[in-house]
């Protein structure tokens, strides 16, 4: 696969990443198409394998999301500045501390915002336990299996 073909499969996988944290859009099948794509025209037993690896762990992100208790949007207060600072923390977190970092990451994420926006710290640490227990569990379970696909892809594309 050439060069300005893999730059449009990694920004497929980008916006997957964004669509994670955007209610409505199907950040996890945009991750899974980059993928899909990817191997479809690498043809290697290396892609076969994330290929299969990453439709799995997908899939089963999707029942354990399903099991999670329902997300309560309505009356917690959240608001685009959040989401964007929550999905940045997370990615932050996961370059800088690979697959565990996403996790402090997403909660920083969303402290910082609510700091920001409330001024005290009290406040914001009863906020981020609001929105942790409303959408943070099911959003954070699937961004952290996307940036997990993502950075296996990475890794085999870098590495070949």
């Amino acid at each position: 696969m050439d060069l300005p073909q893999l730059l449009l499969v990694g920004l497929v996988l980008l916006l997957g990443l964004l669509g994670v944290m955007v209610p409505g859009v199907p950040g996890t099948w945009l991750v899974w198409a980059g993928v899909l794509w990817w191997a479809l025209h690498e043809r290697s037993s290396a892609a076969w394998i994330l290929l299969v690896a990453s439709t799995g762990l997908l899939l089963v992100v999707q029942v354990v999301i399903w099991l999670l208790p329902p997300r309560r949007l309505r009356g917690v207060g959240i608001h685009r500045r959040m989401v964007v600072c929550a999905g940045a923390g997370a990615m932050l977190g996961f370059v800088l501390v690979p697959v565990v970092g996403a996790v402090p990451g997403f909660v920083g994420g969303v402290y910082l915002s609510e700091r920001v926006r409330l001024g005290s710290s009290g406040e914001a640490r009863t906020s981020v336990r609001v929105v942790m227990r409303a959408v943070g569990t099911s959003v954070l379970v699937e961004l952290l299996a996307c940036l997990m696909v993502t950075a296996a892809w990475a890794g085999v594309v870098l590495g070949a």
